[in-house]
């Protein structure tokens, strides 16, 4: 029997690009609309059936993480608290996390990265059950901001180029990745760009020079937002609520899915609902329960 796949969220960093706003705060405890940031990450592990999570963050700011957030138990979740001292590259976080995986497979996901899409939970509970590695390509105006998919003739993917001056596909692999029980192994392979950084995209072409890599691609009826500027930083915040407002329902809260996937029960939910009060967002819970704040 395979091994339960566990989660990682990457929520380091300076979040220098943000300054001065990130210059006192993680980017990660930033609002999104209604949510702390991490909510929205958070809540794509829990769509894959993920309960087992690290949350890597720095040390100045893993106090605020967990008085946000605690230990996963209001959720049913069971989260570890990992320190990255330094940035040094997104391939870094499985060497971090290398003694909480113990082996297992995992799916990392970027702090910063807010993904929305019907099916959605289908797509990404279909990756955890692939075999080596499964990443997402998604189509975006400015791939030279990303790492980019080439893909040959026959559009089997040849290889992955981490901002290329001129893009060879408008698809950039956003910040998901599902890997198998290797990772941390191959991180430790893997040498210091240019730019002193462990690139993530020399783990993934490990993975596609064994044939073992399958990159998804996320069409038009998907959303990828990547927070990292002031002005996608708003376009998210924006997209969120015109959606929450328009259709009625959260997008990213780990409540309504901890309690849809039966990790907590009614009376859980009612006591998360509490927690808020009378906004917005507890009103929200109750109406679930079909109660009324």
């Amino acid at each position: 029997m395979s091994r339960p796949r566990k989660g990682i969220i990457l929520a380091g960093g300076s979040g220098t690009r943000l300054y001065p706003i990130t210059m006192g705060v993680s980017k990660q405890l930033l609002p999104v609309f209604d949510k702390p940031m991490i909510y929205y990450p958070l809540s794509v592990l829990m769509l894959a059936g993920i309960r087992d999570i690290a949350i890597i963050t720095t040390p100045e700011d893993q106090a605020q993480f967990q008085r946000l957030m605690g230990d996963g138990s209001a959720w049913g979740l069971s989260f570890t608290w990992l320190e990255q001292p330094r940035p040094e590259g997104l391939a870094q976080a499985y060497l971090l996390a290398e003694a909480f995986l113990d082996g297992a497979p995992s799916a990392m996901v970027l702090g910063d990265n807010l993904f929305f899409g019907h099916g959605l939970p289908e797509l990404l509970q279909a990756a955890g059950q692939a075999e080596g590695g499964t990443v997402f390509g998604y189509r975006v105006a400015d791939p030279e901001r990303y790492g980019v998919v080439d893909f040959d003739a026959q559009g089997q993917v040849r290889t992955i180029v981490e901002k290329p001056p001129v893009a060879p596909s408008p698809f950039a692999v956003t910040g998901l990745y599902f890997l198998d029980g290797t990772a941390p192994e191959r991180a430790r392979r893997v040498t210091p760009s240019a730019r002193g950084e462990l690139e993530i995209v020399s783990v993934l072409e490990s993975y596609l020079a064994e044939g073992a890599l399958q990159v998804q691609q996320m069409g038009r009826g998907y959303a990828w937002l990547d927070t990292g500027t002031h002005g996608s930083l708003l376009d998210a915040g924006n997209f969120v609520r015109t959606l929450s407002e328009r259709q009625g329902q959260q997008i990213g809260s780990p409540d309504e899915i901890a309690h849809a996937q039966g990790w907590i029960d009614d009376a859980d939910l009612r006591a998360r609902a509490e927690v808020f009060g009378k906004n917005a967002y507890g009103a929200y819970l109750l109406g679930l329960l079909g109660e009324a704040p």
